[in-house]
């Protein structure tokens, strides 16, 4: 058997991971890395895959605000790095206001399932997501929603599993809950087996501290990976299509220090807004086959 290596993507392969989206098994689909058997996808299947990204996310249910991030958070080649398409069965753990529900929903809407896993102690965030779902009930209306969090929640599987579970920016959040653990053991359950998980968060300086990174909000990449590992996937790429190398991670108010948030307020805004949003890992784990 090879040697089996996570590769390293940049900006160009992330865009080019759309181009090579491979089938395993029936309704289920990841990039895969270089050392696994892909089989041929029909030129015409992959040109209608970018065709239905691209058409949602020039679609006008977009917010203005939402879509002048698309700079930061590269929807698109994310999304294609983590092989999602019209017709997989996604989960989104803890999608917040709906930033990727804007393009998730739309996308899987008549062909695939979208699910969010959404955290059960936050009823105003809940009340909130609810309202935008109901702003456009032709885009939204599929939107299963699952309460998520609480040691008695943990059960997000879609019926017949699902081919991906998505997270954006939210494990430095669940050190401060004692949950990660836990967590990343429901989306392996959650996942058919081949699935993948896709995970982007704030990416630290190696060799900070667990209590480091609950205080600033980024995370190494060898805790993430480890938690990944330790629940039970195997870690099969990564990407550096997020990557922000203007972020120094210094900032007295960590991560909140940059936009959107601006936690300092007017105080070096100019600054913060030049260097953009924070820099984030993208790492792709996959649910072993067997």
């Amino acid at each position: 058997m090879p040697t089996y290596r996570p590769q390293q993507f940049n900006l160009r392969t992330a865009i080019a991971a759309m181009m090579s989206i491979a089938a395993v098994g029936a309704g289920q689909f990841y990039v895969p890395s270089a050392t696994a058997q892909t089989a041929p996808v029909a030129p015409q299947k992959e040109a209608g895959v970018v065709a239905a990204i691209d058409k949602v996310l020039a679609g006008a249910h977009r917010s203005d605000i939402n879509r002048a991030r698309d700079v930061y958070r590269h929807p698109k080649e994310t999304l294609a790095f983590f092989g999602v398409k019209p017709e997989s069965t996604v989960v989104e753990v803890s999608p917040g206001a709906g930033w990727y529900t804007e393009v998730l929903a739309p996308l899987l809407r008549d062909k695939g399932q979208y699910s969010v896993a959404f955290p059960a102690a936050s009823t105003r965030g809940l009340e909130n997501f609810k309202k935008k779902l109901a702003e456009h009930p032709n885009l939204y209306d599929k939107v299963v929603i699952t309460p998520f969090g609480t040691p008695d929640k943990l059960d997000i599987k879609p019926q017949g599993g699902a081919d991906v579970v998505l997270t954006f920016r939210n494990v430095h959040n669940w050190l401060n809950d004692g949950m990660a653990e836990k967590f990343f053991k429901s989306f392996y359950d959650a996942l058919k087996p081949g699935g993948v998980l896709g995970v982007v968060e704030h990416r630290a300086k190696p060799g900070i501290t667990i209590e480091q990174s609950k205080k600033s909000g980024y995370m190494t990449e060898a805790h993430v990976i480890e938690l990944a590992t330790a629940a039970g996937f195997k870690l099969d790429a990564k990407s550096e299509v997020n990557a922000n190398p203007k972020d120094t991670k210094d900032y007295e108010k960590g991560v909140w220090t940059l936009p959107p948030v601006l936690t300092e307020g007017d105080k070096d805004r100019a600054k913060y807004q030049a260097i953009g949003e924070s820099d984030r890992m993208t790492l792709r784990f996959v649910k072993p086959a067997k």
